[in-house]
């Protein structure tokens, strides 16, 4: 199979993102990277000078999809508790939906942020709409912003773990992956609203 150059970036981005689904990060090379795009060993190197550079262009990715995805969950939401249950739904959609992406965003031991700046620059874009809309929720609550991003941040990052993980499939006893979402972010913004 020939690749157009033009194409060629995109064919080894989505070769790397099946690797990962199927093998974990622990199993991603160069090497299969190219086999599995049909392509020779040496043709990703046109694009990306390693398998970092191949994972943080992944990560860009994955924050600019995610913040995309909790910006437009905000289109027409204006309380604050629902603007924060509604970016958590974005979040734990985007992990369920997007699984490859969401194992390797918070792996800093193979993507260091402080080597890539598109990396970093999304991850702060995606991190911006959590911050803006928790000084939304202090500002109207006896909760300080930074507080309420470890709540909100961390249980939605949980629940997303334990789900992509098969952890939860007795604790969710035959509840559908979308019941256990709207559960945990009504759960979320329940626990806020009753400490404001």
């Amino acid at each position: 199979m020939r690749v157009a150059p033009d194409n060629l970036r995109r064919t080894i981005l989505d070769a790397s993102l099946g690797l990962i689904a199927s093998e974990g990060l622990e199993g991603f090379s160069m090497r299969e990277v190219a086999r599995r795009a049909g392509v020779s060993h040496q043709a990703p190197y046109h694009h990306f000078p390693d398998r970092e550079s191949i994972m943080a262009a992944i990560v860009a990715e994955g924050f600019t999809r995610l913040r995309d995805d909790s910006l437009a969950a905000l289109d027409g939401a204006s309380d604050p508790f629902a603007r924060l249950s509604a970016i958590g739904r974005a979040y734990l959609n985007f992990a369920l939906n997007n699984p490859a992406h969401f194992k390797l965003m918070f792996r800093s031991e193979h993507v260091r942020e402080d080597r890539h700046d598109e990396a970093a620059a999304c991850a702060k874009g995606a991190f911006e709409v959590l911050a803006n809309v928790a000084a939304e929720v202090a500002a109207v609550s006896r909760h300080e912003a930074r507080s309420v991003i470890l709540t909100a941040w961390s249980t939605v990052h949980g629940l997303a773990t334990l789900m992509l993980e098969g952890k939860l499939e007795k604790a969710l006893e035959g509840q559908s992956k979308q019941a256990a979402i709207e559960h945990g972010v009504a759960t979320l913004e329940r626990m806020l609203r009753a400490s404001a």
